[in-house]
């Protein structure tokens, strides 16, 4: 895991979530990026020099962030771009070769019914990078227990086990699976990848409405630290991909939750 990305919002919060990530990273010897991204566009008549001021003031802001961080040794990079959020995390992605972004559930939404806010959500519905949630407030401790949940064990690519593998070896951390299965399962689904099979520790199954109704029965028993979803169009978020934001109703967890994108599904 060698660089993690922090975009960074309008929440007078965000330095905690940047000092989570920083110390993450310090356990893996990782390069961090804390990223801001800002949208103008300089129209006839305009200065042409307003999108490089606007970015001075990004950059600017991001440095008074840092300045609130213990860097642990850490050279935090920072990272500007001038377009849509989206298009930036994906050009970084690309250019960096990002392996994890690290956001809170919600950044520029104040509304207390929301688990992820318009931004966070977009980032974890519209990209395939892995992604972790932290809860705001939460301070960094290694994962020793986490729960894995999915609805379907096939996984076209081991290497999207890579960030759940990476924490798991560094950590010693004891992987339990939790397939749900929920109406309309084919037995497609019951195939479990042997890659996933090989990291767990115990493999759990469950019957329920939705995946996430299954994710609750089985939190308070687990105990985990960490809950690990996969991103995919028949997955945990599976009613949600219209919309940006997740209510706390459809999902809410009060520990961090990695999420694992599976392409092409």
């Amino acid at each position: 895991m060698n660089n993690i990305l922090v975009p960074v919002g309008t929440s007078p919060d965000a330095h905690e979530t940047l000092q989570y990530a920083v110390d993450f990273a310090s356990q893996f010897g990782s390069q961090v990026y804390a990223m801001e991204v800002f949208n103008v566009t300089a129209g006839a008549g305009k200065l042409v020099n307003i999108s490089e001021k606007v970015a001075e003031k990004s950059q600017e802001r991001l440095k008074e962030i840092i300045g609130l961080v213990d860097a642990k040794g850490i050279d935090i990079k920072i990272a500007t771009y001038n377009g849509d959020l989206i298009d930036g995390l994906r050009d970084v992605y690309k250019e960096l070769g990002i392996d994890l972004i690290i956001i809170a559930p919600r950044s520029n939404d104040i509304q207390e019914e929301l688990y992820l806010g318009h931004c966070s959500g977009r980032i974890v519905k519209r990209t395939d990078i892995p992604t972790l949630i932290v809860p705001k407030g939460t301070v960094f401790n290694p994962f020793k227990n986490i729960l894995t949940a999915f609805k379907s064990g096939i996984l076209k690519d081991k290497k999207i086990l890579d960030p759940l593998m990476a924490i798991k070896q560094k950590f010693g951390s004891k992987v339990n699976l939790l397939m749900v299965k929920t109406p309309g399962y084919t037995e497609e689904d019951l195939q479990i990848n042997t890659a996933l099979m090989d990291l767990s520790a115990k493999l759990t199954l469950t019957e329920n409405a939705t995946t996430y109704l299954g994710i609750l029965e089985h939190l308070q028993a687990k105990q985990p630290d960490l809950l690990c979803v996969f991103r995919r169009k028949r997955g945990i978020f599976q009613n949600l991909w219209e919309k940006n934001t997740i209510p706390k109703g459809e999902f809410y967890a009060r520990i961090p939750v990695l999420v694992l994108s599976v392409k092409k599904d």
